[in-house]
């Protein structure tokens, strides 16, 4: 049988042919048919960029301090209906009625899973279980302060917890013991027992944080260990709400769910701040995060590892701002200070001799900014030392010493003695202040009965209601008294006069100008 050529088979090898012939006159090599060549390739894009240094090193030598904590506790049986909620599922009843706060905190207390399902927020049910055994609430994360197994995480990650359970970074989990909690400061300190040393890490400097320097947050965000993230030192003196003792450190490195507890460390491996609070509309990261600072974490966690508890000295004063009006009214050359709107009876700051209207401007020789500071200079000395408190009173400073108490627990409430009433008097007016007064009931101080809407008395929130109690630190009980203080204020150059007023049994002042002329 004859079989034709193919047409298609012949026109190919012309082809190749013809190609192998123009390769060789051209020099250029085509496959096996040149002899000796190889083909060339243009080569791959590359740009030759700065080289920016990393945070694997720091990484690397810090992780193994880093650990996730879990908790667990007994929780009590569901109700009838079934359901899995309990009165307060999210432990946030003990909190203060701030909703600032409470945000913070709902969205930053790492509930879930251990494994991070259900993007952290799936909650553990209770009705299938022995009520007896302890079951998983929370999880946060800490770090090790010591070789012997001391270890830093929040307070709010456990303190609903009987038991705890700590994985390092390879893995392995450990038993951990609570040793003390603060939950002033929202800081817990923890106890490992195990063989060997563990890797721990050291408190920086964090006087020498400055805004805009780099920093790396590890830790165990919706229980996926061992995460890291980068940023910066955003801002510092961060007020939230949360307690007396604010003064945190803004970064924006990504902080979630889980992070609590956690580290955030300078570059060189140093811990500047403990993660403890986010700023987030959706619940998840959008670069505001909040760090109990290396110096208020350090003490604190000294004092937990020694008694399991932190006892802090109390003055006994209610305090306010010092405002620009304020300071004028009382002859002062800046805002900086404290001024006591009330000294409680029995407390320590009392019974030395600090009074209403006293501005605290020192404590043992340290300028005293903002209330705020006064509250951490007091509470970082211990009850019962004796400590110099200098005021300015009747336009001079002056010191007194002061035998500090125990921080109580809850605040204490100023008492008022009874008071018999007396017969109501008719109202008066004070014009150039823009208010109308009348006696109060016990003869103490002067009832605001109406305020002038475009005085300077209204725009400082004096409202009908309140009791102004004194002038310049002088008692008045009528409107001569207020006339007189108020001409000795002008005599002497005074723009303004404080005010002591009283409304719902808490005091303050106000500073409102005086007529000129």
């Amino acid at each position: 049988m004859t079989i034709a050529p193919n047409p298609y088979s012949r026109t190919r090898k012309r082809l190749l042919a013809a190609a192998a012939s123009l390769a060789i006159a051209g020099g250029i090599g085509f496959g096996a048919v040149a002899t000796g060549t190889a083909p060339v390739l243009a080569d791959a894009v590359r740009v030759e960029a700065p080289q920016v240094p990393g945070f694997a090193d720091v990484v690397e030598r810090v992780s193994p301090a880093v650990v996730s904590v879990k908790v667990k506790a007994k929780i009590e049986p569901a109700a009838d209906d079934g359901s899995d909620q309990s009165d307060d599922p999210d432990g946030m009843n003990n909190l203060p009625d701030n909703p600032q706060l409470r945000q913070f905190f709902k969205q930053f207390r790492g509930f879930g899973d251990q494994n991070g399902h259900d993007g952290g927020n799936r909650r553990f049910s209770h009705r299938d279980h022995n009520n007896d055994q302890p079951r998983p609430v929370a999880q946060g994360s800490g770090f090790f302060i010591s070789d012997d197994g001391y270890l830093v995480t929040n307070n709010h990650v456990v303190e609903e917890g009987s038991a705890f359970t700590v994985v390092m970074n390879d893995g392995k989990e450990l038993d951990a013991k609570l040793i003390g909690t603060d939950p002033r400061t929202d800081l817990a300190v923890l106890k490992v027992d195990g063989v060997g040393k563990f890797t721990y890490v050291d408190f920086a400097d964090d006087s020498k944080v400055r805004v805009g320097d780099w920093v790396v947050a590890v830790g165990n965000p919706f229980g996926l260990g061992g995460t890291v993230t980068a940023g910066i030192v955003s801002a510092r003196g961060r007020d939230i709400g949360a307690g007396p003792y604010d003064d945190f450190i803004q970064i924006d490195a990504s902080v979630n769910r889980g992070n609590s507890g956690g580290p955030t460390f300078n570059l060189n491996g140093q811990v500047v701040g403990i993660n403890t609070a986010i700023f987030s509309p959706s619940g998840g990261s959008v670069g505001i995060a909040f760090d109990i600072p290396a110096s208020t974490a350090k003490q604190v966690v000294q004092d937990l590892m020694k008694s399991g508890s932190v006892q802090r000295g109390w003055l006994g004063v209610e305090i306010q701002p010092v405002t620009s009006d304020i300071a004028e009214s009382l002859g002062l050359k800046s805002q900086n200070g404290a001024l006591v709107s009330g000294a409680q009876d029995g407390g320590p700051g009392k019974q030395a001799g600090i009074t209403a209207g006293d501005v605290i401007t020192q404590v043992e020789g340290k300028d005293v900014a903002s209330p705020k500071e006064l509250a951490r200079l007091i509470g970082a000395h211990p009850p019962g030392k004796s400590v110099d408190v200098t005021v300015w009173r009747d336009g001079k400073s002056q010191t007194i010493k002061v035998d500090l108490g125990t921080l109580p627990s809850t605040d204490k409430q100023a008492s008022a003695d009874p008071q018999q009433p007396a017969a109501p008097a008719k109202p008066a007016a004070l014009a150039d202040l823009g208010l109308t007064v009348t006696k109060s009931e016990n003869g103490k101080g002067l009832v605001v009965t109406d305020v002038d809407p475009d005085s300077d008395a209204a725009d400082r929130g004096i409202q009908p209601g309140d009791v102004i109690t004194s002038v310049n630190s002088t008692e008045v009980n009528g409107t001569d008294d207020v006339a007189k203080v108020m001409a000795d204020a002008v005599k002497s150059g005074r723009k303004a006069v404080l005010m002591q007023i009283t409304r719902d049994d808490s005091n303050r002042f106000v500073a409102l100008p005086v007529a000129k002329g």
